[in-house]
């Protein structure tokens, strides 16, 4: 009786536990098995622990849920050597490896890695109490769609480098969209997408144009490296950061399916760089952008001067390395590989003076007024 009585039970926990999977509506449609994620490229959380992976090599999104993993304790969050602990994990040398992206979790502050190894091979890493975790993309819970109209694996930029990795440049969720940032292989390249969430067949792309002040000129080729939305004057924007380094706004209901959106240039930021990240963050009394790049200290922009800013680049910035536009701080932290809002402050994936590459918490300290 006890047996019979145990199996039931069981059975009751098990029906509740696939009824409260199905009453998703974010996850009907997920099935388990492999995704076959042949590169990953850019990294995402929407809600309910849903993980979307930009994979550039075989032009697809994923979405995996990851709601299963249990919040750790990353309150002090430090990892030194982190390059060489990677390789080691894989028996690979350092130079073999390459950190493509990191991202948080905001319900639950579980920290994210994603590597590409010189073989092609991608992994995904979690961060569990200071220690790296790998998790397994072979057999999880996942829905996915193609990319239409990726950039060619054949089309090569001026200086001979393929450009079908950049077929996904960043990715970001909001409000039932999974945007992208990238390439096309259309006449006008640099391409903005929005595929509706869950995954149908609906997929809107339209072209950008962007004026570039280091440059001189308007622009339609180069993606946007690195990009977030968020509201500025109580309209939805899209900010952009191209490299070399003109941050752009686009509010978010003149980009439309099919069609050719002009940008309005708020800033130069310095040419001769890359940025790499962009990131809201807020405090109790401060809300700023973030942005994290390759020849410069890490930025912070206040939102009051976004907001104030109504005028557009439209002249060259003749002199090299010069910042125009919207006013920034050039924060105390330098080689800022990766950032992603964290914890009432951020964490950052840093190469010190010493050469060590660290992941590690920014203080609250540096977002108050």
């Amino acid at each position: 009786m006890k047996t019979l009585l145990v199996i039931i039970i069981s059975l009751l926990l098990s029906i509740t536990s696939i009824s409260a999977n199905e009453t998703s509506p974010l996850k009907v449609g997920f099935t388990a098995g492999n995704p076959e994620v042949t590169s990953i490229n850019a990294i995402t959380f929407g809600p309910e622990g849903i993980l979307f992976i930009g994979d550039s090599k075989s032009a697809q999104v994923v979405a995996i849920d990851l709601s299963a993993h249990a919040k750790t304790d990353n309150s002090k969050v430090r990892i030194d050597k982190l390059d060489q602990q990677i390789a080691d994990m894989l028996g690979a040398a350092i130079d073999q490896i390459q950190i493509t992206d990191m991202v948080v979790n905001p319900e639950n502050n579980n920290i994210y890695i994603s590597v590409m190894h010189g073989s092609g091979n991608p992994l995904l890493l979690r961060v569990e109490n200071n220690a790296l975790k790998t998790v397994a993309l072979d057999n999880v819970s996942f829905t996915k769609s193609e990319i239409t109209d990726p950039v060619s694996n054949e089309a090569k930029d001026r200086r001979g480098r393929q450009l079908r990795r950049w077929a996904v440049a960043d990715i970001k969720y909001t409000n039932g969209k999974v945007l992208l940032s990238g390439l096309s292989n259309k006449e006008f390249a640099s391409t903005f997408r929005s595929i509706d969430f869950p995954f149908n067949k609906k997929q809107n792309y339209g072209s950008l144009e962007i004026y570039h002040a280091a440059h001189g000129k308007y622009e339609t080729h180069a993606p946007i490296k690195t990009f977030l939305t968020a509201d500025i004057s109580g309209v939805t924007h899209i900010v952009a950061a191209y490299t070399c380094t003109p941050l752009v706004v686009f509010p978010m209901s003149d980009v439309k399916p099919g069609e050719h959106t002009k940008g309005r240039t708020i800033a130069e930021l310095g040419s001769g760089n890359s940025p790499l990240d962009i990131v809201e963050v807020k405090s109790d009394n401060a809300h700023y952008l973030l942005i994290s790049n390759s020849n410069r200290p890490l930025m912070r922009l206040d939102f009051d001067d976004l907001e104030s800013f109504k005028a557009s680049l439209t002249e060259p910035v003749t002199i090299k390395g010069a910042a125009v536009g919207v006013d920034y701080v050039n924060m105390p932290f330098v080689n800022v590989q990766q950032l992603d809002a964290y914890d009432k402050g951020f964490v950052m994936i840093q190469r010190e003076s010493s050469g060590n590459l660290a992941l590690k918490h920014g203080s609250s300290w540096w977002l108050s007024k």
